[in-house]
């Protein structure tokens, strides 16, 4: 992928480019600020060798979009790849969008989504998908104004941690 660089009048220039190793520290600060926006910080325990490791190891799991001002990153796009049985094709998951509170307005996020948007084309992706918070209605403003709109049918269910433990202990054994 390209970098792509963006500039406007009375906007600071900003350059979107595909993470590399060497941006997991700042990956894991800008996760950690975004833990903080969505009050969740106590859940957010994700370090830079966590990010070494999955987005850059053996077997990458996800990959980052990074925003950047001047050689800084005020933003991210952290996604996957999904896989819809009803359409027969790879999709993209959108993890985390994030931008730095006094970087907002500027048109960063609509560039990073954006830039992923093309990507989910280019890579013949069928859909690009995402969750919001229920209470972040800045964000959910600029989704709809991009033409997104919410799958009110489906409800997100997770596990995790000891329920999860649980589940998997009811396995067949192999």
């Amino acid at each position: 992928m390209s970098d792509s660089t963006h500039s406007g009048e009375s906007k600071a220039d900003f350059k979107i480019r595909q993470a590399v190793p060497e941006d997991c520290q700042a990956i894991a600060n800008l996760i950690r600020e975004l833990a903080i926006y969505e009050k969740l910080d106590q859940f957010a325990k994700a370090t830079a060798e966590d990010f070494r490791q999955h987005l850059f190891g053996s077997r990458p799991y996800a990959e980052v979009l990074l925003a950047e001002i001047a050689g800084e990153p005020v933003g991210l796009a952290l996604f996957f790849h999904t896989f819809s049985t009803f359409r027969g094709q790879p999709g993209i998951y959108l993890e985390d969008l994030f931008v730095q509170p006094e970087h907002r307005g500027r048109g960063i996020g609509k560039a990073l989504l954006g830039t992923l948007a093309k990507l989910t084309l280019e890579r013949k992706c069928g859909r690009l998908e995402w969750a919001v918070l229920d209470w972040n209605e800045p964000a959910i403003g600029f989704y709809k104004s991009l033409g997104a709109g919410p799958l009110d049918e489906w409800i997100t269910y997770r596990i995790a941690d000891e329920p999860l433990a649980e589940l998997a202990r009811e396995a067949p054994k192999s």
